[in-house]
């Protein structure tokens, strides 16, 4: 038996065990709440036309809401992993490199000039702020000569993230929409509905779709660009391709649930030191261990101060932040 079928034999089992916790995850996530049901209320929701307050509370609310969260939290995780991959930048993530302020600030301009906007409109919205941030952050990173160092780009991501939420919150303090924005950009989950859903579940499938068809050529482009331009490969072409695909599925999940930090970044890394670093590996993965967590964070949001609910954002934050400095200390290799 060869090595890369000893390795995808592997990466099987590892990934079937991936779905067990997810499926485990969402489980524990519908059942667990302000109301909590038990294993029959919700086998009753999704398989009956059953009646009843619980029954409708897992129907109507709970389960578009952890639907939602599998999406998003596949969504960044891998965007984050595409990011780090085209950069070869181990501290590259969606809210370091100015996508989600990009789509913040598109959604304040939004809710401030066309205030009769539908959904659709919104999602737009934010998918066009997404790419103008991430066209800033690679155009000031571009700038200097030696092209995108890692620490460039992060400082640019900095700097350009902090202008666009200043952009946002000067919109909402000047049109008196602070309010509506930060429903938005406070980052949860409670509200999805089922139409939201029809809208961006499609989107961020193709997304993730996208992204396992340019997998292998990801993986060549994370190792050395020169040696992808010997095997032939249209490395420019390839780039524009992921970095569409990227700005989709940030602008995807910061319109359902507003501004997630740091998920994008911690996620690829925990993949790689299970998985190793073949992309073809990393994007499934780090799709389903995305989804997991977003689970945990929201299923935690709901029940740590039951029946209020924390922010996700603030959760995925406390648990990001540490990750971040660790990773920082270590140069990028901290899990890789």
């Amino acid at each position: 038996m060869t090595k890369n079928n000893r390795n995808s034999i592997s990466f099987l089992f590892k990934l079937i065990a991936g779905l067990f916790v997810l499926v485990g995850m969402f489980a524990i996530s519908m059942i667990l709440g302000a109301a909590d049901a038990t294993i029959k209320d919700v086998w009753q929701a999704l398989t009956s036309n059953a009646v009843g307050e619980k029954i409708l509370i897992i129907r109507e609310l709970r389960l578009p809401r952890e639907i939602a969260a599998i999406f998003v939290g596949a969504a960044l995780a891998v965007s984050g992993a595409i990011m780090q991959g085209i950069t070869r930048n181990s501290l590259a993530d969606p809210g370091l490199l100015g996508l989600t302020a990009g789509a913040n600030a598109a959604l304040a301009f939004t809710i401030a000039f066309i205030p009769s906007a539908n959904y659709f409109t919104i999602m737009i919205a934010c998918f066009i702020g997404a790419a103008i941030g991430s066209l800033m952050v690679f155009g000031i990173g571009a700038m200097k000569k030696g092209g995108f160092s890692p620490l460039r780009l992060v400082l640019a991501g900095a700097s350009v993230s902090a202008f666009l939420y200043a952009i946002s919150e000067g919109i909402g303090l000047y049109f008196k929409i602070s309010k509506d924005v930060s429903m938005w950009t406070a980052g949860g989950l409670s509200g999805t509905t089922w139409g939201q859903l029809q809208l961006l579940a499609p989107v961020i499938t193709l997304g993730v779709l996208i992204s396992l068809v340019l997998s292998r050529q990801l993986t060549i482009l994370s190792l050395n660009e020169e040696v992808a331009v010997g095997l032939g490969q249209k490395t420019t072409l390839i780039k524009a391709i992921l970095i569409i695909v990227n700005v989709i599925l940030a602008g995807a999940a910061v319109a359902l649930v507003g501004n997630i930090a740091f998920i994008g970044l911690m996620i690829p890394h925990v993949v790689r030191a299970i998985v190793g670093t073949d992309y073809r590996f990393i994007i499934p993965m780090s799709a389903i261990t995305g989804a997991v967590f977003m689970l945990f964070a929201d299923t935690l949001g709901r029940i740590i101060n039951a029946p209020y609910e924390t922010p996700m954002a603030a959760i995925v934050a406390m648990l990001g932040l540490p990750f971040f400095l660790v990773i920082v200390r270590k140069g990028g290799k901290a899990f890789s």
